[in-house]
């Protein structure tokens, strides 16, 4: 599997142009993307139509899609928490009409623990091991490949580890490296490492990576930009990190697939590597979202 895939969140900037989406979604696959990271609440299903609709038997593309939270059109946030086990089940059908499949190959369930975003409350949070008796049972019945999670805790981990996970997916970045013991863990187990946000920054009052003078030095020396220095890091830092950069722009796609090629000398690796990590646990609004 390639290192470097693409995030479907921003093909929603493309909602009024389906046919220029798909056609981006095709240049990522050229440039060599073979996984592919969705949810139906990206773009109210429209990132996963423009999947359904762009993808070839052929193309040999892992789709990797989530539970754990809704569309919510209507609602302050354009999300909400679906975390009781039948939500999560009905997320998972929802994800197979969308994406035209009969199985999905990776689900990672949301489990809002941690991170900035949602939060769970109420009758919302939800105890683990309930929500992954119904992804195991989703992935006995074969509606399901393999379990991912995504927004877990250290200790959510290591209880999720029986049910066999095959990623983690956390907000994580040069600048946000709360998570690294849980980096080091997925790397002992075989689980890969697949960071949202990972050029931090996504919601007000959370540092940037791109505004770091080491990082934008090395971007200097190097003629990339900071934002390729940033996701060049991430693929250094550790041999079990895959990224999924989004973006609805061409340039921009070339630029993120290109950062596999970024080197860096010992200098850059220890600039780089003595930049200060700022908690990334920010919870937003009423919702703590």
């Amino acid at each position: 599997m390639s290192r470097i895939g693409y995030g479907a969140a921003q093909l929603d900037r493309l909602h009024d142009r389906p046919r220029e989406a798909a056609a981006l979604l095709r240049r990522a696959i050229e440039l060599g993307a073979d996984h592919v990271d969705t949810a139906t609440f990206y773009g109210f299903g429209f990132a996963n139509a423009v999947i359904r609709e762009a993808l070839r038997p052929d193309d040999d593309v892992l789709v990797v899609t989530k539970v754990g939270a809704d569309p919510d059109p209507g609602g302050r946030l354009p999300l909400r928490t679906a975390q009781r086990p039948e939500q999560l089940r009905a997320s998972v059908e929802d994800n197979l009409r969308g994406l035209g499949l009969d199985r999905l190959p990776v689900v990672n369930l949301r489990r809002l623990d941690t991170g900035p975003g949602l939060r769970a409350e109420g009758d919302q949070a939800v105890d683990l091991d309930d929500q992954l008796a119904v992804m195991t049972a989703l992935r006995d019945e074969g509606k399901i490949g393999a379990i991912g999670l995504s927004s877990v805790t250290l200790d959510g981990l290591r209880r999720a580890l029986p049910a066999g996970i095959a990623c983690v997916q956390n907000a994580y970045s040069l600048v946000s490296r709360d998570d690294e013991d849980m980096l080091r863990l997925c790397a002992a187990e075989g689980i890969a490492w697949v960071p949202f946000f990972p050029l931090g920054g996504a919601f007000p009052g959370l540092p940037k990576v791109t505004e770091e003078p080491a990082v934008r030095a090395v971007a200097e020396s190097l003629g990339v930009t900071p934002s390729q220095v940033g996701l060049a890091w991430l693929l250094h830092h550790a041999p079990n990190i895959l990224l999924i950069p989004g973006t609805a722009d061409a340039a921009h796609l070339e630029a993120n697939m290109a950062v596999g090629g970024i080197a860096f000398d010992d200098d850059a690796r220890a600039a780089l590597d003595a930049v200060q990590s700022r908690s990334n646990d920010v919870p937003i609004g009423r919702e703590r979202a």
